[in-house]
């Protein structure tokens, strides 16, 4: 019996030091992981940018350039934006929900700047013509889509256009081509917006000008 309590006592007298031992390595791991977690969270892209398109970064803003043309993009505090050779690099030290959608914000950004420069986008809009045939024609000096006769009025609708957005007007078409794609997009949003049909029932007087197509979207 004795020889039994004191083999339990001294395994008693050990488990205090292996509790302890376990412990701390316990700790050790969770600080690797919690340092390796950090380290894998930074976020990083590279963006290559095709030959002839001139990148800076200038006064907290993006602007690329090619030829004549020149688009401008404010950056954000949590996006670090840099310019190594021919690559755009983004980065961002944290990797939680916000740095993550803005990250996925400026790429299609910086994709969409790049693709204005090389090849352009372009939007339709078609004229819809239901009770009055109206006429429509693009005033270059004063930069604006005058409409005539719309629903009968008698005064002239005149649409504010956007600069560097180039208008064509073939029939009942209107296409607008711009190599800044919120340039174009505002355009069209102005037309739209400038032959809105108000205090009248939209299920008879149809009549406006009307987005059809879109990059990327087709709406007929």
């Amino acid at each position: 019996m004795e020889v039994k309590q004191e083999v339990t006592e001294k395994v008693n007298e050990s488990k205090p030091e292996i509790l302890e031992d376990t412990k701390i390595e316990k700790e050790d791991t969770k600080t690797e992981i919690k340092k390796k977690k950090v380290k894998d969270d930074k976020l990083s892209e590279e963006i290559e940018v095709p030959e002839g398109i001139m990148v800076s970064v200038d006064d907290d803003k993006l602007i690329m350039k090619k030829e004549n043309k020149e688009i401008k993009r404010g950056l954000h505090a949590l996006i670090d934006v840099k310019v190594e050779g021919n690559k755009i690099v983004l980065t961002a030290n944290r990797n939680r929900r916000i740095e993550r959608k803005l990250f996925g914000t400026f790429k299609s950004h910086i994709n969409n700047m790049i693709k204005g420069l090389t090849e352009g986008f372009t939007y339709k809009l078609q004229i819809a013509n239901v009770h009055f045939p109206m006429n429509v024609s693009h005033d270059k000096e004063n930069n604006e889509l005058v409409v005539k006769n719309f629903l009968g009025e008698k005064k002239d609708r005149r649409i504010k256009l956007v600069d560097d957005v180039d208008v064509k007007i073939d029939n009942e078409v209107i296409e607008l081509n711009s190599f800044d794609i919120e340039k174009a997009g505002q355009t069209a949003t102005n037309i739209e917006k400038g032959t809105r049909v108000r205090n009248k029932d939209r299920r008879i007087f149809q009549d406006g000008i009307f987005l059809v197509s879109k990059p990327r979207r087709e709406f007929m």
